[in-house]
């Protein structure tokens, strides 16, 4: 069994469904609200596990009552937990998603703000396991731990690029592969090109670049292209990227190529679009 270990944030999203995002100093009714364990590594971890992985989570959970919720989701999908601070009485990130009837969302949440972890430790012997790594960099003193760690084992060391954060420049040298949303833009970089040309250049071998709904831009040692996005009438596009991650890493650690594995994320995270939620994608994939 292939086995991933996902370095980052964790999250307790709330999510409202509504008929169109409210203005400024108005209220609404929500057409349904869900409560999910979140976050970019969290959820690819659990998209791993759903297919089939043996995954583990690296993040901040804590001891506040509502960290409960998150630690339970992950028991209940089969996702091992290594909380950098067991004792932290601070309450997880909240995030609040607002859904609308097109499927686009709005997110507000404090990320990993208050959760970084100095001097973190790196579980030697659980690393050593791995198929592949994933970080968020949003817990980057961890995140920059666990991926040099890796890099020395030659365990594979995925990089999820949501967007430019303090210390980016540095994790990215040990960085394998990179999947980025078009959002993703290193300081003084104006154009898809130039950021393409600055992982480069910091040693990442393999690029993806997604797109929403449009085609998936990669760039591998030999070759470059364009990878077709299936088109489908969205209900909910909120964590569809974590997904795309997550599916990405399982395929990958199973041994498919990196376009191969570009291509199955790209169908198993379109899925997810077609329903509620972060979860409910297995029923339709």
């Amino acid at each position: 069994m292939a086995s991933g270990i996902f370095v980052g944030l964790s999250t307790i999203d709330l999510v409202h469904t509504v008929d169109e995002f409210p203005p400024a100093n108005t209220k609404a009714v929500a057409r349904s609200q869900e409560v999910f364990a979140g976050g970019p590594a969290t959820n690819a971890a659990i998209t791993f596990s759903l297919l089939g992985g043996k995954a583990t989570l690296v993040s901040v959970v804590g001891r506040h009552a509502v960290a409960a919720l998150v630690a339970d989701e992950l028991r209940g999908y089969e996702v091992d937990l290594v909380d950098l601070a067991p004792q932290s009485e601070l309450s997880p990130a909240i995030s609040s998603v607002w859904v609308n009837q097109l499927g686009q969302r709005s997110v507000v949440s404090v990320n990993a703000t208050r959760g970084d972890i100095p001097n973190p430790q790196v579980d030697q012997s659980l690393l050593r396991k791995a198929s592949i790594l994933l970080v968020d960099g949003h817990l980057m003193s961890a995140s920059l731990a666990w991926a040099a760690s890796a890099r020395t084992l030659g365990i594979p060391v995925v990089f999820d690029g949501g967007s430019w954060k303090l210390g980016t420049e540095t994790i990215l040298n040990f960085v394998n592969i990179a999947i980025c949303s078009a959002d993703f833009s290193p300081p003084g970089r104006i154009s898809e090109d130039t950021v393409i040309q600055y992982l480069q250049s910091a040693g990442v071998r393999q690029i993806a670049i997604t797109h929403g709904a449009s085609p998936v831009r990669f760039v591998d040692t030999s070759h470059s292209g364009l990878i077709e996005v299936p088109q489908v009438d969205a209900i909910d596009t909120a964590g569809a990227g974590d997904i795309f991650h997550g599916a990405f890493c399982f395929h990958t650690a199973n041994g498919s190529s990196f376009v191969a594995a570009l291509r199955e994320a790209a169908r198993i995270a379109t899925a997810s679009c077609q329903v509620h939620g972060t979860r409910e994608w297995m029923s339709v994939r």
